[in-house]
């Protein structure tokens, strides 16, 4: 996948594309463990892509765990080859962050055990009754969990981007500081911003294409578009379809 690496060692990672690199590029919002809904929203996908000439790309939008059933099979599935015929980038969420922060003994991880990890950890088959107290100070717990999760989806955590730019469209999990240049963006706003960014939007000539906040329905606008449909409680999940500029909403569930 051709691409070109921003970051700097005290940076998540983040790439920028050629804008002619893809004829279009579909951005899907968060799973949090819905792999029956990813599934399908894939299969409308590549039914739209087969009518379009060129090469196409899929960018997930991040948070995969959490909430839902099954975490460790999105991993799974997102971390195998992409459908064919196209090249994929898995954003890094919140949660996704948080999860590695917990896996990596970070403090910072101690979110994630209040924040739906519960049905994380049983799609890895760990039987959180017989580990004692569900708290981030329980080592037996975390030694569980680390021997649970495959290698690989650690590895595919640890790679995962938080910031894509294809010319004036950038792609996020949470969206951007208004007004800040692109390459002064902090981490911590790209995974888990959302009210000033929401009410302000980007305040640069760009637009964002992010999840994060989940909205009943898809919002497009000028600056950003929303695709955090609420997977987990809605069953709809959500992309949108960016080519020549233009963008369609395409959604199951």
């Amino acid at each position: 996948m051709p691409t070109e690496q921003l970051d700097t060692c005290e940076r998540r990672p983040r790439l920028e594309i050629e804008p002619g690199n893809y004829s279009t590029i579909y951005a899907v919002g968060d799973v949090h463990g819905c792999l029956e809904p990813l599934l399908a929203l894939e299969e409308t996908i590549r039914d739209d892509a087969s009518l379009r000439e060129g090469r196409k790309l899929i960018v997930m939008l991040g948070d995969y765990v959490d909430r839902g059933p099954q975490s460790a099979a999105v991993l799974y599935h997102l971390n195998a080859t992409p459908p064919a015929g196209f090249d994929r980038i898995c954003l890094r969420g919140n949660h996704d962050d948080a999860f590695l922060d917990y896996l990596e003994g970070d403090p910072a991880g101690d979110w994630f055990l209040d924040h739906g990890a519960e049905n994380t950890l049983r799609s890895y088959g760990v039987d959180l009754e017989a580990h004692g107290a569900f708290t981030a100070s329980n080592f037996a717990l975390r030694q569980a969990v680390r021997a649970a999760v495959p290698p690989a989806h650690v590895e595919f955590l640890q790679s995962m981007p938080v910031l894509v730019t294809v010319g004036p469209e950038v792609f996020v999990h949470a969206g951007i500081r208004p007004g800040r240049p692109l390459d002064e963006q902090v981490d911590d706003d790209l995974l888990w911003i959302r009210r000033s960014f929401i009410d302000l939007g980007p305040g640069l000539p760009v637009r964002v294409f992010h999840g994060h906040t989940p909205m009943r329905e898809a919002f497009v606008g000028p600056g950003r578009v929303s695709l955090d449909t609420h997977c987990y409680k809605s069953g709809r999940l959500t992309a949108a379809r960016l080519a020549k500029g233009e963008v369609e909403i395409l959604s199951v569930g």
